[in-house]
């Protein structure tokens, strides 16, 4: 960890701006159905207060079109920190503004308010500079502890440490980076990543980066069906992007200049369509019928894979094997989140899907690390700079 850290820095009487993820799921009447992100940031927060320091912290939620729209509003989240941390957490109106600066300003010693919804303000996305120091004006340090929008280059993420001279790492932040940038830079060997989802277009550069850093390669998930067809093998009407084939050709031929172990699977669990209630088959080998669609990998896929699983030292996994929404299509998910389990490697799961399917399982417990952001993650397995990353002080 190359940058600065909330320990490397004095909080006392300071006005801490602090940027957190609290895109948290709600239901119909506004009440938050899984704090987990309130409180996996809890120990920075904690941190912070103890040592005197004047927090104002900030986040989205959402997808609100750059204006302001009250099912999009933090103030569930204003309550559940206030429960958490046992103080009043006090809900500003905006983010900006001064009325907020106001409040912000006269804030005591160990104190909290939080933000309103940054992106209540269309600057917020497009990164607007005026928008960003307007912002910045409420702190006197930054604190990002948002790994989960530490790929976007927005205001609240990196557009304000233009503006404030001292930009640290909240506790999640710098441990997702450990655990990722040491799973990638450095791992104990062998180095086995599981590869899912539906599309390959977006793991496409992430299979490139790690083509030169890992042992193996384990593929599922409708992206196995693209793979194969590339390789001529009859799919069926499975899921496939045919615009992609040529840069799936692309992906088998740089597999074999480098001579990494790339296994796809050798059956499938298949049905007549992807709906709850079909009538399922296991292929005899790689090859789907015609009328017929791949909906998750074999029995000899899910052997092939345990064993590869047991044999590694280091796992990074990310995107479902199957379509594991539907229970009947699920086996193959959960078996790789069950065989993680009993690993004793070091195993990551890299947000999104398969953080459900590792919950699903019921195996969260026995992974080393979970993710809590899926694009931020997969961008750094491909070896883009995270914006919410570079612009924090070195240390």
């Amino acid at each position: 960890m190359q940058k600065k850290t909330v320990r490397d820095v004095d909080f006392k009487g300071k006005r801490v701006l602090m940027r957190a993820d609290f895109n948290v799921p709600l239901n119909e009447k506004g009440e938050i159905t899984d704090d987990t992100r309130i409180t996996a940031t809890l120990p920075t927060i904690q941190y912070i207060l103890e040592r005197g320091g004047r927090l104002a912290m900030c986040s989205h939620l959402g997808r609100p079109k750059g204006a302001p729209d009250a099912k999009y509003s933090l103030k569930p989240v204003a309550k559940r920190l206030s429960e958490l941390l046992g103080q009043e957490v006090k809900m500003l109106p905006d983010c900006v503004g001064d009325e907020v600066k106001k409040a912000v300003f006269g804030l005591n010693d160990g104190q909290a308010c939080l933000l309103e919804n940054v992106r209540f303000h269309a600057g917020e996305t497009e990164n607007d500079s005026e928008h960003s120091k307007k912002l910045a004006e409420l702190g006197e340090i930054f604190v990002n502890d948002a790994f989960g929008s530490a790929h976007r280059a927005q205001c609240s993420v990196s557009g304000v440490t233009e503006f404030i001279g001292t930009s640290v790492a909240g506790f999640l932040m710098e441990k997702e980076i450990e655990f990722l940038v040491q799973a990638i830079e450095n791992p104990d060997r062998p180095f086995l990543a599981i590869m899912g989802g539906a599309k390959i277009s977006g793991k496409i550069d992430v299979i490139q980066n790690l083509l030169s850093k890992v042992d193996g390669i384990l593929i599922g998930g409708a992206m196995a069906y693209t793979l194969l067809k590339a390789k001529g093998i009859p799919v069926g009407k499975s899921l496939v992007e045919d615009d992609r084939i040529d840069t799936a050709k692309d992906v088998l031929k740089a597999v074999e200049q480098k001579g990494v172990k790339f296994l796809l699977p050798q059956d499938h669990l298949i049905a007549p369509e992807v709906k709850e209630g079909a009538s399922v088959q296991v292929t005899q080998g790689t090859e789907i019928p015609d009328g017929q669609c791949g909906v998750d990998i074999g029995p000899k896929t899910i052997a092939a894979y345990e064993k590869e699983i047991a044999a590694a030292k280091t796992i990074v996994w990310n995107g479902p094997m199957g379509v594991f929404e539907i229970p009947a299509f699920a086996k193959g998910t959960v078996a790789v989140a069950e065989a993680l389990a009993k690993s004793s490697a070091k195993t990551i799961i890299g947000g999104g899907d398969s953080v459900s399917a590792v919950n699903k399982a019921g195996v969260s417990d026995k992974i080393t690390h979970i993710s809590t952001g899926g694009g931020a993650s997969l961008e750094l397995l491909e070896g883009k700079p995270l914006p919410g990353l570079v612009t924090l002080s070195d240390k």
